[in-house]
């Protein structure tokens, strides 16, 4: 039979087509393919080329009138089972992603599984997408610290072509990673120490008793607290320095959070320096009175310097850094509710005298605070309907924050779980090298030869052993050189 006779031949509905899937063969009618046309073997019936069956099929046999396909067999059962019955059956044991995938290649709808497995075949789906969602937050997630370190050795490498590159490499390594060694930990805490007592220097020098002013009421510092302020500050800027000095590359120093934090946290008191060595009767100095004192509150970024020395911190920024579709859905359900509700409280509450929220604004507020579940108790709607319209507001705040929270939350666990590990791998990193290069070698076999020869020797030496016996001392020795 030729190619001709086989694509344009008339073909009955009693006639087989013979089916070979991954070598398990089997013979179906025509008629019975026939019943789903838009399915892969029902188009393989009004194929009229060979371009069209190559198409649909593997590779086929004009001679023996077999169609090849190189799919799983045991899952082809299910799907011959299908266009006998007409509904798809899913067992307990079948993966329901290899099925999902064979059932789309045959060209068969999910809308034919049966109801007796209908929903556990949907249960087990989602079950597959929601593993499947994890798998990507947890690569998502090991993005920023595999990123971290693939970007700290490639900087580590930098070092080998600069000048005194193995000084600033040890520099370098001690100031970035505090589990390098002892002398890392060590500074890693002593900056730590000096950050929280800046922190709290900066607290006590706000309270009223620590308040003294000259004649002319302008403000003196307390000997101690400037004391202890000048000490954090040469700190500070030491460590700057020292990390700028030893730095691989200038420009991506600069494109660090964290040192563009210790920068902008030494600002304030050296502007204020240079303020206050002006002269003092000069108008123009008098004047930026208010802009010292917004200088001196830049000083409250220093707390950000605990993010270098904080696991929690660290995971905080990583979270919100890559959780900002969620935090964006977060702000858009708060800010489409607080428009709806503060639009509707304003009328409700704008005719009552004894009302606060007489403005679009206050009720903005009012509905923030009410979202948010804060309550301050500052303003409140005093009518009925308008309390009606608060408790809505209250319930919708809470569902409305609940729902993004929790995505937010369960990356925040995960970002912080890693770094731990991380964190932990870095302190055990350099301990076996230590322990291994500590350990002494010894090589049994030359201290056995060893001892061997000087008990043979000290047996001709009393003459137990003939000089003309064959094992002296010397003939050991030879065998000893030799097989070694």
């Amino acid at each position: 039979m030729v190619y001709g006779e086989f694509f344009h031949r008339t073909r009955s509905d009693d006639e087989v087509v013979k089916l070979n899937v991954g070598g398990f063969k089997q013979c179906v009618a025509q008629r019975t393919l026939q019943r789903f046309p838009h399915t892969r073997l029902g188009k393989l019936l009004n194929c009229h080329s060979e371009e069209a069956i190559l198409e649909l099929c593997d590779d086929y046999n004009v001679a023996d009138k077999e169609y090849y396909f190189d799919r799983n067999p045991s899952l082809f059962i299910y799907i011959l089972n299908f266009y006998y019955t007409g509904k798809l059956h899913v067992m307990e044991e079948l993966c329901v992603f290899s099925f999902c995938q064979e059932i789309e290649y045959w060209g068969i709808n999910e809308l034919f599984i049966d109801n007796c497995c209908s929903n556990k075949y949907q249960e087990k789906k989602e079950i597959i997408a929601e593993r499947n969602w994890d798998d990507k937050s947890d690569v998502i997630s090991m993005g920023s610290s595999s990123d971290q370190s693939s970007v700290f050795e490639k900087e580590l490498e930098l070092f080998d072509s600069q000048k005194f590159g193995e000084v600033r490499k040890k520099i370098w390594v001690r100031l970035e990673n505090p589990a390098f060694s002892l002398s890392a930990k060590i500074f890693a805490i002593s900056s730590l120490s000096v950050v929280l007592t800046s922190i709290v220097a900066m607290c006590i020098h706000s309270m009223p008793e620590f308040h003294k002013f000259d004649n002319n009421d302008r403000e003196l510092e307390d000997p101690v607290l400037e004391v202890v302020e000048i000490i954090c500050i040469v700190w500070f800027t030491s460590e700057l320095v020292v990390r700028l000095a030893a730095a691989p590359s200038q420009k991506k120093f600069w494109k660090n959070p964290m040192n563009i934090i210790d920068f902008v946290s030494i600002i304030p008191f050296y502007a204020t320096l240079v303020v206050d060595t002006k002269d003092e009767e000069n108008e123009d100095i008098e004047n930026m009175g208010k802009v010292v004192q917004i200088l001196r509150l830049m000083r409250i970024f220093r707390i950000l310097k605990l993010a270098r020395h904080s696991v929690g911190l660290r995971s905080l920024g990583a979270t919100l850094r890559h959780s900002y579709h969620e935090v964006g859905l977060l702000l858009l359900f708060l800010a489409v509710g607080i428009s709806i509700f503060s639009v509707l409280v304003y009328y409700l509450e704008k005719d009552d005298e004894l009302s606060p929220l007489e403005n679009i604004p206050t009720c903005w507020w009012w509905a923030t605070i009410s979202m948010t579940t804060v309550g301050y108790g500052d303003t409140h709607p005093v009518t009925l309907y308008g309390k009606m319209v608060g408790s809505v507001c209250i319930i919708c705040g809470i569902l409305v924050v609940a729902l993004p929270i929790t995505i937010i939350f369960n990356k925040f666990s995960k970002y912080y779980q890693k770094q731990k590990a991380i964190d932990v791998d870095g302190c055990n990193e350099e301990e076996p090298k230590d322990t291994f290069n500590d350990l002494p070698y010894f090589n049994i076999r030359d201290i056995y030869a060893r001892r061997m020869n000087s008990f043979i020797s000290s047996l001709s030496s009393v003459g137990i052993i003939a000089s003309n016996d064959s094992t002296d001392a010397s003939s050991i020795q030879e065998m000893d050189d030799s097989y070694n």
